[in-house]
């Protein structure tokens, strides 16, 4: 009876999502601490060193101070609407991550629309955006909303067509089929085959370049990270479209942000860094007879990814400067978009001729 029920696809699935929100749950405050580590060393400052040893107790810290501050509620605001914001953004973001594959048979949902399901998911973060920038009654929370309404939506083409470069390639929009795809050999490319670096040719960061650019730009604008934060700009709209946010209402802002910024870098993986392949290892494409170690790890290969891409999100934005927003329309609608555009049609000649434009390799 308890085995039946331990192996009923049902409650497998169950536990997929059960580990997967306690996952995402238990990595953002991770993801706090080492970010505000990482700021120190770019800015030659301390950083958390209190609370804890290396003040690594820090984020627990912030979380109770949160708690259990005082909840307000400006005068004249929609207060379902005001409520209900914050998890417009938070939700949206770990749902996306549901059918992402971090190793083999590992998501918690698996789609064969996988990316039609994130994209449409993924967009609804900016309704919280929003709806809390016009609900908080507050003229600095409707300009962030406003701000944050277009740029999410100008953005979000450029990243579109990008992955649409990626599905052309691939053949297909289920996310497994798209990484087993990055496994076939790439060819070689100036004799690194002598040294086994040829398998890393078949990644679409190198058969989509241009796209994974893209992508990766449109990535931080579509999370509000720096350089493209203009919606909760500080030196103009105190604190944007959060403004009149505190307590959890405003902890659940900033879990959103993170969880979104997690979403798109494993996604990022997946789409054009090979997912959990690494030529060097004996990872399968699909599942088989595949051990629980094996399992373990093709996790631990696209976790390595994974914290490389977070790093990288962290250390651009302690280091470059906030865009001015015609600067940022500029960028999305005058070059993003026409050189996405410009790849997609590379990429349907490509596929008709049967080469890549940069790197000739067999699609």
């Amino acid at each position: 009876m308890i085995h039946d029920i331990i192996t009923n696809p049902y409650v497998i699935q169950i536990f997929k999502a059960v580990l997967v929100f306690g996952a995402v749950l238990q990595i953002v405050p991770g993801l706090v601490y080492f970010e505000r580590r990482i700021a120190a060393w770019i800015q030659d400052r301390v950083g958390p060193n209190r609370v804890g040893p290396l003040g690594a107790l820090q984020p627990v810290a912030d979380v109770i101070k949160l708690a259990f501050k005082e909840d307000i509620t400006p005068d004249g605001a929609d207060r379902w609407i005001y409520r209900l914001a914050p998890l417009l953004v938070y939700a949206p973001a770990i749902l996306a991550f549901t059918v992402i594959p971090v190793g083999l048979d590992t998501q918690a949902a698996h789609f064969d629309l996988g990316i039609v399901f994130l994209l449409t998911v993924g967009s609804f973060g900016v309704y919280g955006l929003a709806f809390g920038g016009w609900a908080s009654n507050n003229k600095y929370s409707l300009i962030g909303g406003l701000r944050a309404s277009a740029q999410m939506i100008s953005y979000e083409v450029a990243l579109g067509l990008a992955v649409i470069s990626v599905v052309m390639t691939a053949q297909s929009i289920d996310l497994q089929v798209i990484v087993q795809q990055q496994y076939s050999a790439g060819g070689t490319l100036l004799g690194l085959h002598l040294f086994g670096f040829d398998g890393f040719l078949s990644w679409n960061v190198f058969r989509q370049p241009l796209a994974a650019i893209i992508f990766l730009i449109a990535s931080f604008a579509e999370t509000n990270r720096l350089p493209f934060d203009l919606p909760e700009c500080e030196a103009e709209l105190v604190g944007g479209y959060h403004t009149e946010y505190s307590s959890l209402k405003f902890a659940t802002f900033f879990l959103g942000e993170y969880v979104a910024m997690l979403t798109m870098s494993a996604l990022m993986v997946t789409l054009f860094l090979g997912g959990w392949h690494m030529p060097w290892l004996d990872v399968p494409a699909v599942m088989g007879d595949a051990s629980i170690w094996t399992i373990l790890i093709s996790i631990g290969i696209f976790t390595g990814k994974l914290t490389f891409l977070l790093f990288f999100f962290i250390w651009v934005r302690w280091s470059f400067p906030r865009f001015r927003y015609d600067q940022l329309m500029h960028l999305g609608w005058k070059i993003l978009i026409p050189l996405s555009l410009g790849n997609l049609g590379l990429t349907a000649l490509g596929g008709i001729l049967g080469w890549n434009w940069l790197i000739p390799l067999p699609f």
